[in-house]
C-alpha cells in the first residue's frame, strides 16, 4: 500500500503536469467502487472547465484544489496509482478517473479498487482532510505524545501500534519495519514496555525515516521505478526485507519474516531482541 512518501510522489506527478491548467474532459466509471459515497455526476460537473490551483499530500492521502471551490481527495488504497499520459491517450479498463488537459491526461488507475475518490465544494478544505492527524514531521508530533499513545495501547505489539494512523499518519508496513529496525526494537515488544530512552529513540527514528523517505522517494524526478529497491540505499532494511535468506545490513545476521499484528513483518533477531 502506498505510504507517506509514495503519496507525495504521486501528488507531485499530477501537480507538475497540470497546475494552472484547465480540465477540458472528465472521464470516469460512476459505478466503480473507488467512488463509494461520492456523487460521481456532481464531481464530473464540478471539474469540467475548472483549473487546478494547488495540491497537497498528508498521511496516505492527496488533495487537489480546483477553481470553483472544488476539492478532490484521492486515497490510493492497495494498488492505486496516479499517472500522466499524453494527449489522446485511450483509457484502459482500470482507469477509473481521467482528467484531460490540452497537453496531458491525468489518470487514476486502481485494479483492485481499494482506493477512493472523494470530492467537496466549499471555500475551505473538507473535514475529511482537516481531521487527519498531525504529520510525523510537524511540531505536534512530540516524544511526549508518542509516549502517551504507547501507554494507552500498552498491551499491543509495537508493529501494530505504529500502523495506527491517528498517531502515525502515513506510516505503513514497510516504514514501520524500517523504524523498528533502526530503533533496535522488536516488533512484538508490548507498547507499554518501552523505557523512556527507548520511547525517545522510537520517536526520533519515526521522524528520521519519514524525512529520509520523502527525500529519497518523493524527492526524485518524474518517474518512480517499478521497484523501490532501485532508489532506496542498501544500508536500509527495505531492500533486504523480502529476500529469502536476506541479511541485516548492520549485523549480517539472517532476517526473519512473520505475521505480527496481522501484518507481514521483517526484523533482525541479532539487532531487535525481544
Amino acid at each position: 500500500m502506498p505510504e507517506l512518501a509514495e503519496a507525495e510522489f504521486y501528488r507531485k506527478r499530477w501537480h507538475q503536469a497540470a497546475v494552472g491548467r484547465r480540465i477540458t474532459t472528465v472521464r470516469l466509471h460512476p459505478a466503480a467502487n473507488v467512488f463509494r459515497g461520492t456523487d460521481a455526476a456532481a464531481l464530473r460537473r464540478a471539474l469540467a472547465g475548472a483549473r487546478l490551483l494547488s495540491s497537497a499530500a498528508q498521511a496516505k492521502q492527496m488533495l487537489f484544489h480546483f477553481r470553483g471551490d472544488a476539492w478532490v481527495g484521492i486515497h490510493l488504497g492497495m494498488s492505486g496509482e496516479l499517472r500522466v499520459e499524453p494527449f489522446g491517450y485511450v483509457p484502459q479498463r482500470h482507469d477509473h478517473l481521467v482528467l484531460g488537459t490540452a497537453r496531458h491526461q491525468l489518470v487514476f488507475t486502481d485494479p483492485r479498487m481499494f482506493g477512493r475518490v472523494q470530492w467537496h465544494r466549499g471555500a475551505t478544505p473538507p473535514g475529511w482532510w482537516t481531521r487527519i492527524a498531525p504529520p510525523v514531521l510537524s511540531p505536534a508530533f512530540t516524544a511526549e505524545a508518542v509516549a502517551a499513545f504507547l501507554r494507552r495501547r500498552a498491551r499491543a505489539p509495537l508493529k501494530a501500534v505504529l500502523l495506527r494512523q491517528e498517531r502515525f499518519p502515513g506510516v505503513g508496513n514497510w516504514m514501520a519495519d524500517e523504524i523498528l529496525w533502526r530503533a533496535a526494537l522488536h516488533p512484538r515488544r508490548r507498547a507499554g514496555s518501552l523505557r523512556p530512552a527507548e520511547v525517545q529513540r522510537l520517536w526520533r527514528e519515526c521522524r528520521q525515516v519519514c524525512r529520509s523517505a520523502l527525500a529519497t522517494i518523493a524527492g526524485r524526478g518524474a518517474h518512480l521505478p517499478a521497484s523501490l529497491n532501485a532508489q532506496i540505499p542498501r544500508t536500509w532494511l527495505f531492500p533486504h526485507r523480502w529476500q529469502d535468506g536476506g541479511r541485516c545490513p548492520r549485523t549480517g545476521g539472517r532476517l526473519v519474516r512473520a505475521a505480527v499484528g496481522g501484518r507481514t513483518t521483517c526484523w533482525s533477531p541479532l539487532r531487535q531482541k525481544l
